[in-house]
């Protein structure tokens, strides 16, 4: 995993290849079915023209690999170069990709491959912002994802959040246990983590908190984490430094999440706790503004 505040390792913010390739089959067959692209049909065939993918915001990119596969899945012999790869910052008027050559299957897959690049690009902008306030309070704390994904889409959302410098929470249930309040309707903190302790050896053990007396049971029964829900920062930092008073081995991840955003996060960072969730990375990002513009051919005898 990147530092927290760094820049992300590049074989770390691409999603699995088989995500991508599910995702824009699915993409393109929304698009293109049933009777292909009409209008595309409209250009001479053997055109050839160079285009851009360009920034019209500040923010982050994420989402090469799908524009990569929506572009080569229409057409293989498209050729693309990337200026500005996933986890890079751009400005308006940078040129993030060139794509090249005939003009048809570029027009068919433009709207698919820029659907992904502003999305995701747009939950990669918004992690760096969060990342940025919390950094400049505390680079040690780290902000996490959560399971507020797109249906369909959590690999990819992830993997942008990763390109925006921050982390990935459990990508599934059976990643860890995570005992949140409606479990409680049928057992007890304690017992809870005791079977989770006998059951999963070794897995993560998470109690969702939203009260101080709930706190110290999770983390006098053993929890490996606790997560501090809905509470203020005040409220953060008394618990968090209660957490550990309480914990069995001296040790215990405090995490906090709910309500969580840019204005309070510093507030968060300073109150002691491990880790920020934010299930806004994902559910909430605005999309990254971002066009296809021709780019014009150099004269002949020009470089």
């Amino acid at each position: 995993m990147v530092e927290q505040g760094g820049e992300p390792a590049a074989d770390d913010v691409h999603p699995p290849q088989t995500a991508v390739r599910d995702a824009v089959a699915r993409a393109l067959a929304e698009d293109v079915l049933p009777l292909g692209d009409l209008t595309a049909a409209l250009v001479p065939t053997g055109t050839r023209c160079r285009l851009a993918v360009v920034a019209r915001q500040h923010g982050v990119v994420a989402g090469q690999r799908c524009a990569e596969e929506a572009f080569a899945t229409v057409d293989g012999a498209l050729e693309v170069t990337w200026c500005r790869p996933d986890g890079s910052t751009v400005d308006p008027g940078d040129v993030i990709a060139e794509v090249d050559g005939d003009l048809r299957p570029i027009l068919t897959a433009e709207r698919t491959a820029l659907n992904f690049l502003a999305h995701l690009s747009g939950v990669a902008t918004l992690t760096r912002r969060f990342v940025d306030a919390v950094c400049a309070v505390d680079p040690a704390v780290r902000v996490l994802d959560t399971r507020k994904t797109t249906p369909g889409l959590r690999a990819l959302e992830k993997a942008a959040v990763r390109a925006g410098g921050g982390h990935n929470h459990r990508a599934s249930l059976s990643d860890a246990v995570l005992v949140k309040d409606n479990h409680l309707a049928g057992t007890t903190i304690t017992d809870a983590v005791a079977r989770a302790r006998a059951m999963w050896p070794g897995r993560m053990v998470e109690v969702e908190c939203d009260r101080a007396d709930q706190v110290v049971e999770a983390s006098r029964a053993g929890a490996t984490a606790v997560l501090l829900d809905n509470m203020s920062p005040d409220e953060a930092a008394r618990c968090a430094a209660l957490a550990r008073r309480s914990a069995v081995e001296g040790e215990i991840l405090v995490e906090v999440s709910g309500g969580v955003d840019l204005e309070s996060a510093p507030r968060y960072a300073a109150a002691g706790v491990d880790v920020i969730s934010v299930g806004a990375l994902t559910h909430s990002a605005p999309v990254l503004d971002l066009g296809l513009d021709l780019r014009a051919e150099p004269a002949a005898g020009e470089d």
